[in-house]
């Protein structure tokens, strides 16, 4: 996923410049209420969906004689040029571009002059912020899917490489059982697998054009939904215009999805700082993908880990303010438009994956440290659980409930040894 950050670059004052509402208006609007409105800081990440969906909608509106062969093609030229400016860093925002499709709208009629103004016949900001919003989604969730995947893959050669190392495996943070390492990372791997089936459930479930549903009733206009659906890959196209251009259920269903992925890689971010501190010395961390400190040269810091770690609280809390847009009407785009926020904000956090992926891929796995306490947890096991067993058979179960519980804390203390149980317990086995 593409970063978005909140920006005024590149945006000069042009008091010419209307709004794509400003046809009932003897005036502008306030200042106030364009700096209270304006929606272009976090959805000009969609710049490329906007003008992919206006391409469609021209080409459809020509198959159905709104315009013009020539109309038709010097207003595709326009939204390719707005397309180079906007990626090439060289298109210039006006202080009333209150969002991107009012942007990329009043440049292509600059370009385009005349045909220009007739790009939003028989559209309006409602169905056209939705389709926007289904094609980023459509394109960035299959992005994060294909991210899990590398990371998957990565868990899955470390495991085949790990081969027969065994580490401890703890419950409460205490050794409890021996666990192959590769076992142990492939846990991580099925987790993974889950949340690219619900990243992919859900982009099959968006996978809906809503163009054409217009502000929340259609056109009278002899437009061509199917056709346009067709035209940008949907797999499907609205039965109801006005359920069109109010559903953000996908909206949830995605936060929810990256909430989960966020703690899924929270986890293998808490195991890898528990791993390279120096007190469990499991593994080593690559100085590439390490920091260190200022004030104490000694450090080496897990800082992706870290972050992987404390960021799932942002994703978990966005999880909860996805279900306000049940509490309102229909068809409110000024209000349904902040719920896309949510999405845009979250999709740097999983510039991770990928980093999360590099670290586990040059991280060092120290064997001979893993071993020793993976032995020390097989000597427990051997000792106290069969131990237990024979006790049962001669003792009775109470007394050897009572000897189970009561061997490893005397032998913690020192006042057992180990060494004296296994030479017993073989004499009588």
């Amino acid at each position: 996923m593409t970063d978005t950050h909140d920006t005024n670059e590149n945006i000069l004052d042009t008091s010419g410049a209307r709004t794509l509402w400003h046809g009932r208006f003897a005036g502008g609007p306030a200042e106030a209420l364009m700096a209270y409105t304006v929606s272009l800081p976090f959805d000009r990440i969609m710049w490329r969906d906007d003008i992919d969906g206006s391409k469609a909608h021209v080409r459809g509106l020509a198959r159905v004689g709104l315009l013009t062969g020539a109309e038709r093609d010097s207003i595709l030229e326009a939204l390719e040029q707005t397309a180079i400016e906007i990626e090439s860093g060289e298109f210039v925002f006006v202080e009333s571009d209150e969002d991107i499709h009012t942007a990329v709208e009043r440049r292509v009629t600059e370009l385009a002059g005349p045909a220009g103004g007739k790009l939003h016949t028989a559209r309006s900001r409602n169905d056209q912020v939705a389709t926007d919003l289904r094609l980023w989604c459509k394109r960035e969730l299959l992005g994060v899917a294909r991210g899990l995947h590398e990371l998957q893959r990565v868990l899955l050669d470390r495991a085949v490489g790990a081969g027969d190392t065994y580490l401890p495996g703890y419950t409460h943070l205490q050794r409890a059982q021996p666990v192959l390492l590769a076992h142990h990372l492939l846990a991580h791997g099925w987790a993974l697998a889950r949340d690219v089936d619900r990243l992919l459930a859900t982009r099959t479930r968006l996978d809906v054009s809503p163009l054409g549903a217009g502000a929340l009733a259609g056109s009278s206009l002899p437009i061509d939904p199917v056709g346009t659906a067709a035209d940008l890959g949907f797999a499907n196209v609205f039965d109801n215009s006005l359920d069109a251009v109010s559903d953000r259920d996908f909206v949830a269903e995605a936060v929810f999805d990256l909430a989960l992925i966020g703690i899924h890689l929270s986890r293998i971010g808490e195991e890898w700082v528990l791993w390279t501190s120096g007190e469990f010395g499991f593994a080593k961390l690559d100085d590439g993908y390490a920091t260190g400190s200022s004030m104490l040269p000694q450090k080496k810091n897990p800082d992706i880990a870290e972050l992987a770690r404390g960021k799932a609280g942002r994703l978990i809390g966005h999880v909860g303010a996805r279900f306000l847009p049940p509490l309102l009407p229909n068809a409110q785009r000024g209000l349904l438009s902040v719920f896309g926020s949510t999405l845009f904000q979250l999709s740097g956090i999983f510039m991770l994956s990928p980093l999360l992926l590099l670290l586990l891929k040059k991280a060092e796995v120290s064997t001979t440290v893993a071993g020793l306490f993976a032995a020390t947890t097989w000597l427990g096991i051997f000792l106290i659980t069969p131990f237990a067993s024979l006790v049962t058979q001669k003792l009775g179960r109470r007394l050897s409930m009572w000897l189970a519980s009561t061997l490893p804390m005397l032998a913690a203390i020192g006042f057992l040894s180990t060494d004296r149980l296994s030479v017993w317990f073989a004499l009588e086995l």
